[in-house]
């Protein structure tokens, strides 16, 4: 098949190496130079191998020393390692829904933060047994914002979003012991565990990183994702473009960056304040342009149509231009280094969380309370900026891919339950997506998630396996900068991107007018496949780990994409990764995670670990073949 139409990684490539070539006129850093710095990895951390957890280490594993210090042996060190870096992420996803919580108790009629969907937040106290009736919308904004926050910390319980899965399920985690309780209680836990003279035992070790991560997916980014809805509305289909080539040569460009959409929905509110845009015409502008990087660029895509200029390794490449006035960041996958590569143009970098505090940038603490003043201040920053410009310094690479955004499950269940049937009820069904599956029209779903990493080649892992599952009629649910990346493709444009499908999905996406890979939101997002795999198993009476889905995540990096990985499995998904989970240095945690046992015998699915990527896809599309003959279809 003829992929001409789309933008290739190679044509990226050239883009990012005349930015770099900007960079040099400057004596500017990239990320490109620093990994040739820190090239070879150490042997021992990529095998975790390595224990570092108290003072009379570090410990190395060799076959000359096969137990640290304390006696602990390879198997409970990389066990150790990997609970820790499920707890790094769970902890890190799970504040983002905190901030939520506390955001959603500042929301008011006449504030910064409004209910948006009322609908929704009705919906959710329902579930959760709250009395509605007569009660202030605001009222009951509140209440709730309360009730989550104690999920963060109750005594007693597990988390309540643990009802919307398939009681086949809970029966599981359950079982297993790996229902998370309070957030905090499993990250803690994990801590507590993994500190000198605890667990040892990698059995304990794996079940903990269950639990911590389903406390992160079915707990913290649940709660992230479904009240940033409430407040700033569920996401709809929504026309975008994507790639470098949105920032405008005659606008003031501010880039948001990050990953909490409190903030960034200010600097978007403001950006299109009159007083503001007439201020940038004063210094000469044309108006205000504002674009995304990274999850923070996902959120105001899908709800405002705001372009996205990039995912993780992008995100120097927007100061590299010369035309950015302002990277506005909140936390999450920021790099350090945008403060000094910021110095060597005019772009000024603004953190405003204390959270992600960074040398060389400007500070404006952000906060619910101040929201509108502190997004104000950030945008009259940039705009007086522009003046700075150096003209002999811009360059802006002409790629711009059309885009359509905005899938949430809401969504996506309207769409397909639209095109199947003339009335479509409040919430839908599913049916009209298990019936395109069951008949074969439809071999499958991939949910495919996650960053940029350099140890593989940037994009090319994303939409190359793509590009396969397409031709094999595997639909694409994506999030992150996964999405971003097929974004910049051209992957989500429902006019192009259908003609490189196979008949089945081709058709499927004529009928319902829709990309054939459905963008679903930022990283905390993916709890929304969450809930999307569990209907479909409600729907159609078969448990989760029996539907022909699998997960991907073939260029992960961070500590939440291992926390991710773990709520994805334990709920039953069988996830594919491209890069090692630096388990390999103990064979019998690898088996844990990747055998026929250990986690396969608790929660029905596990890992496969292919740094192959063209074998990784052939893995995949084998598995989900194996998942349709097993049931028939």
């Amino acid at each position: 098949m003829n992929w001409d139409r789309l933008t290739t990684v190679e044509e990226m490539e050239a883009a990012t190496n005349s930015l770099l070539e900007n960079g040099k006129k400057v004596g500017a850093d990239s990320w490109q130079q620093r990994v040739k710095n820190q090239t070879p990895h150490c042997g021992f951390g990529e095998a975790g191998t390595c224990c570092r957890i108290c003072s009379m280490g570090p410990c190395r594993i060799t076959p000359k020393s096969p137990r640290g210090i304390c006696g602990c042996d390879v198997h409970g060190i990389v066990g150790r390692n990997f609970l820790r870096f499920v707890a790094g992420g769970a902890a890190t996803h799970s504040d983002h829904g905190r901030e939520i919580m506390h955001t959603l108790h500042q929301t008011k009629p006449d504030g910064s933060y409004q209910v948006k969907d009322p609908e929704k937040l009705l919906r959710i106290a329902k579930e959760w047994g709250v009395e509605t009736e007569g009660k202030d919308i605001y009222d009951l904004a509140h209440e709730m914002a309360e009730i989550g926050l104690m999920e963060y910390g109750k005594p007693f319980g597990v988390q309540r979003f643990l009802q919307r899965a398939p009681e086949h399920t809970q029966k599981l985690w359950h079982e297993a012991g790996i229902e998370p309780r309070a957030i905090d209680r499993e990250v803690a836990t994990a801590l507590h565990m993994t500190h000198m003279g605890n667990s040892s035992l990698p059995e304990a070790l794996i079940r903990q990183s269950l639990r911590s991560g389903l406390s992160d997916g079915w707990g913290g980014s649940m709660m992230g994702t479904e009240f940033s809805d409430v407040m700033f509305g569920t996401p709809k289909p929504v026309d975008t473009t994507a790639n470098i080539g949105v920032m405008e040569k005659d606008m003031v460009n501010i880039i948001v960056h990050g990953h909490d959409p409190s903030l960034s929905e200010m600097v978007v509110y403001y950006a299109n304040d009159p007083e503001m845009i007439a201020l940038a015409k004063s210094y000469g502008a044309k108006g205000i342009n504002v674009a995304g990087v990274c999850c923070t660029a996902n959120e105001v895509a899908m709800r405002h149509g705001i372009p996205m200029a990039g995912n993780f390794l992008s995100q120097e490449n927007v100061v590299l231009t010369g035309a950015c006035e302002a990277i506005v960041v909140d936390v999450q996958c920021i790099f350090p280094a945008l403060g000094p590569l910021s110095k060597c143009f005019h772009t000024k970098f603004i953190t405003t969380s204390p959270i992600a505090r960074m040398p060389d940038s400007e500070f404006i603490q952000f906060s619910a309370e101040s929201a509108g003043e502190n997004a104000k201040a950030i945008v009259k920053m940039a705009v007086e900026n522009f003046q700075n410009r150096n003209q002999d310094l811009v360059n802006i690479p002409n790629q711009v891919s059309k885009a359509r955004v905005g899938y949430s499950v809401e969504a996506i269940v309207k769409v397909l339950d639209g095109v199947a049937n003339t009335q479509v009820d409040e919430l839908g069904t599913t049916k009209p997506l298990l019936e395109c599956i069951t008949s074969g029209v439809l071999r499958g779903a991939v949910a495919m998630v996650g960053c940029n990493n350099p140890k593989v080649r940037p994009d090319f892992a994303h939409i190359e396996l793509m590009k396969k599952l397409l031709e094999n009629d595997i639909i694409l649910i994506v999030s992150g900068c996964s999405a971003q990346a097929a974004a910049k493709a051209g992957l989500m444009d429902p006019e192009v991107a259908k003609d490189y499908c196979g008949a089945g999905l081709k058709r499927v996406c004529e009928l319902a007018n829709i990309p054939p890979v459905l963008h679903m939101g930022s990283c905390v997002d993916i709890s929304r496949m969450m809930i999307l795999a569990s209907q479909l198993s409600k729907d159609s009476g078969i448990p989760i780990s029996q539907l022909p889905v699998v997960g991907c995540a073939p260029e992960w990096m961070s500590e939440k994409a291992v926390s991710i990985g773990n709520y994805v499995v334990a709920t039953g998904i069988d996830t594919f990764l491209g890069v090692d989970p630096y388990s390999k240095g103990s064979d019998e945690v690898t088996a844990l995670l990747q055998g026929e046992h250990g986690i396969k015998d608790w929660v029905e699915a596990n890992y496969t670990v292919e740094l192959d990527i063209e074998k990784l896809g052939d893995k995949m599309i084998e598995r989900i073949e194996q998942k349709r003959a097993a049931l028939g279809i």
